[in-house]
């Protein structure tokens, strides 16, 4: 995994009373105990940073408790999962990144939302927004909407988060409705502390068992049922947990002296309406505000008669929406003219439509909206002049910057395997020709931003496959797909490579197998040898892909570049028909990383000899020209200023960073550029065999440089 919570995860033993300080996402886990869950699961490497990781490590607690830990192949598998709690009273959780995650789990969610559940469903999803996301820019408030289930977006502070996890089961059970639970990625690493209660061990779980299995007709989403569904949840479960809402004051209110105007927000903006009305004078250190705030822990269902109650006798609100439609700033109005108020609501029209909301803009967007008021009591010159100034600055800083701060996309860490796969793609364009490349979720997708700039379309993670089955027969070159392991197992099995051996297509697959799903932090998949109990797990690529059909497979090291290259050149040139996989293997490089350095560190501390292979380039015999660094991409791989005054050009250079995997060296051999690169070996703590060896080097180089001054002062 990406990190571990080995020692954290002792806060979840706390019992009632006590104080628990730490992070938002260990606080999430342990609101989940308290909760009394029977079994929890998810997708494996959500934002919702580290709540899988967290479970994984805390797997004795778990077991103690009898709560049932299962890592999905999927988010659909993982929404199934709910399906327990249909029939049954057993509370359940599970995670993952939103609204692409949510997207795979759409059906499993229409299902568990129309058929109702009697045991507890709380989904907890990472809103990955803003330029932060790794995803598709939606919000998860169109997806409580269209299936009736309630969203909660908690206020960013432990004891709210908490307060919301728990009251989110009573939510479900009460209004026999699947419960959301949103988390923005800053809340789940935000620290603070809250007072614990006991862990709950489950009514019905592993060491409870269920006596006899229930049957519900009315539960199974089929005609007529279905209709009788839709109107429960219209008739009996919205007004259900609307008074829910409302006796429990899940939503809070914030008093302040400036009573002619409010601001209404989601409860996740809360932390930056405060730091923005403080930055204007306007509320103090403490949260104290003078504007009267309205927090939206539960942004569906809204509550009309709490927003009716807030907005009377004000002039104006201004609705804090991060995101776009403007569901809550539509809603609002409604509400407020079906109830004959005529305050004002500001929103989107002082705030930007669409992007994240981060602190200089709610700071821009409250100051519009304090400007077009004009409430009494507020020093509008002030807030003025604090505007003035942070647009001072944003200017004085592009003034110093030139043409601004250059832009970083992401790319391949340090010695990952895929990038040699693209370096040999690249080298074989030049005899092939372009090709169309069907991208794909994962590390991989980088490729398609320089140096490669290869790969035409993503349409999801393991459709890869899928998405290039419109182009069979559409190019004279075959279309390739490059797909990730963890992709393969989510969906792409299933969805992209038997259709396509069913179909007979004609096609390139390369499945990049680093052992994870890494780009989500290094967790377990079926290929990895074990699974995140730690229990042993065969289930290579090959045998499934020799399982579904496969005829023409090959597996490749991803570090011999010449070696996929010239396997490359096959798959497009063979007159075999049918899909041709190229297997491509090389562990993740982070995770090769994580796990040897301690053991080296621990190695050299112990004055055990440690040999640490690096790479270099030869000054002297480098010309300039920099191909290595157009087909590799390393990070490490720069330039430096030429030691040759008679030579302008920088020549390459590999940085300390390097992790010693040979990839400069292999693209440099594959594309017959210059041999310029060199492979050296750091040796701590050497043996007298080392050090004789290196003495016998030194002498025998130093013979060769004396003959070589020699003869060059006979010239």
């Amino acid at each position: 995994m990406e990190r571990s919570f080995t020692k954290e995860v002792e806060l979840l033993k706390l019992g009632a009373g006590e104080v628990f300080h730490g992070e938002g996402i260990l606080a999430v886990t342990k609101a989940l105990l308290q909760s009394g869950v029977s079994y929890v699961g998810g997708y494996q490497g959500a934002p919702i940073s580290h709540l899988m990781d967290v479970l994984t490590d805390a797997q004795d607690i778990l077991g103690d408790l009898g709560v049932h830990f299962e890592p999905g192949g999927s988010e659909a598998a993982a929404a199934a999962m709910l399906g327990a709690s249909i029939n049954y009273p057993m509370r359940g959780a599970v995670t993952w990144k939103s609204t692409v995650g949510t997207n795979v789990a759409s059906d499993a969610l229409s299902n568990l939302a129309s058929a109702g559940v009697l045991g507890g469903t709380l989904i907890v999803l990472g809103e990955d927004y803003g330029e932060g996301a790794s995803i598709i820019q939606e919000r998860t408030h169109a997806f409580a909407m269209k299936s009736q289930m309630w969203l909660l977006d908690p206020r960013p502070n432990l004891p709210t988060i908490v307060k919301l996890v728990e009251h989110g089961f009573e939510l479900s059970e009460v209004s026999n409705t699947p419960v959301m639970l949103e988390l923005r990625i800053r809340a789940c690493h935000v620290y603070g502390s809250f007072t614990t209660s006991e862990n709950k061990a489950p009514a019905l779980s592993r060491k409870r068992l269920i006596e006899q299995p229930q049957f519900d007709p009315s539960r199974i989403c089929l005609p007529p049922a279905t209709y009788a569904q839709e109107k429960h949840k219209i008739d009996v479960r919205l007004p259900a947990a609307i008074d829910y809402v409302r006796e429990h004051r899940l939503n809070e209110v914030f008093e302040g002296d400036l009573e002619d105007i409010g601001i209404i927000m989601q409860g996740g903006m809360y932390n930056t309406v405060l730091r923005s009305l403080a930055q204007l004078g306007l509320a103090d250190a403490f949260g104290d505000a003078r504007i009267p705030l309205y927090v939206l822990n539960v942004t569906y269902p809204l509550i009309p008669d709490e927003i009716s109650r807030f907005c009377a006798g004000k002039r104006a609100v201004l609705v804090v929406e991060e995101g776009q439609p403007e569901y809550l700033e539509q809603a609002i109005n409604a509400g407020l003219r079906k109830a004959d108020l005529n305050t004002k609501v500001y929103g989107k029209d002082v705030l930007p439509m669409a992007g994240e909301y981060t602190g200089e803009v709610v700071l821009r967007g409250t100051g519009n909206f304090l400007a077009e008021v004009a409430p009494q009591g507020v020093d509008l010159a002030a807030v003025a002049d604090v505007l003035a100034r942070v647009a001072a600055a944003k200017r004085r800083a592009g003034e110093i910057l030139g043409d601004g701060v250059p832009t970083r996309p992401p790319g391949f860490c340090v010695g990952c395997p895929e990038r040699p796969v693209f370096s040999a793609m690249k080298i074989a364009q030049k005899e092939l020709g372009q090709f169309h490349m069907s991208s794909d979720i994962g590390c991989h997708t980088f490729s398609t931003l320089p140096p490669f700039n290869i790969g035409n379309t993503v349409l999801g993670y393991g459709l890869g496959l899928a998405s290039a089955t419109g182009l069979q027969g559409a190019f004279k070159q075959r279309v390739v797909t490059v797909m990730g392991d963890g992709g393969l197992w989510h969906n792409g099995l299933n969805s992209g490579i038997v259709p396509a051996v069913f179909n007979n297509n004609d096609g390139v697959l390369v499945v990049m197998d680093n052992g994870y799903t890494s780009a989500t932090g290094a967790q377990h998949i079926p290929s990895s040898g074990s699974n995140a109990r730690g229990e042993a797990s065969a289930m290579p690529i090959q045998a499934a892909l020799k399982g579904v059909g496969v005829k023409w497979m090959r597996t490749i090291r991803t570090y011999n570049v010449d070696h996929m290259v010239k396997t490359f050149r096959e798959a497009m040139t063979t007159s075999e028909k049918g899909l041709k996989v190229i297997v491509a293997t090389g562990e993740c490089m982070l995770a090769v990383q994580r796990r040897l350095r301690p053991l080296n560190q621990e190695k050299r501390a112990a004055g055990k000899r440690v040999v640490q292979t690096r790479f270099g380039v030869d000054d002297d015999i480098c010309n300039g020209d920099h191909s290595c660094i157009r087909l590799s991409g390393c990070p490490t791989l720069t330039i430096k200023p030429n030691p040759d005054p008679l030579r302008d050009d920088p020549v390459a250079h590999v940085n300390n960073d390097c992790v010693g995997c040979g990839v400069c060296g292999e693209v440099a051999h594959a594309a017959i550029l210059c041999p310029s690169f060199y492979r050296a070996e750091i040796v701590h703590n050497p043996s007298a065999l080392d050090l004789w060896r290196e003495r016998l080097r030194g002498r025998i180089i130093g013979f060769l440089q004396g003959l070589r001054r020699a003869k060059a002062q006979v010239a």
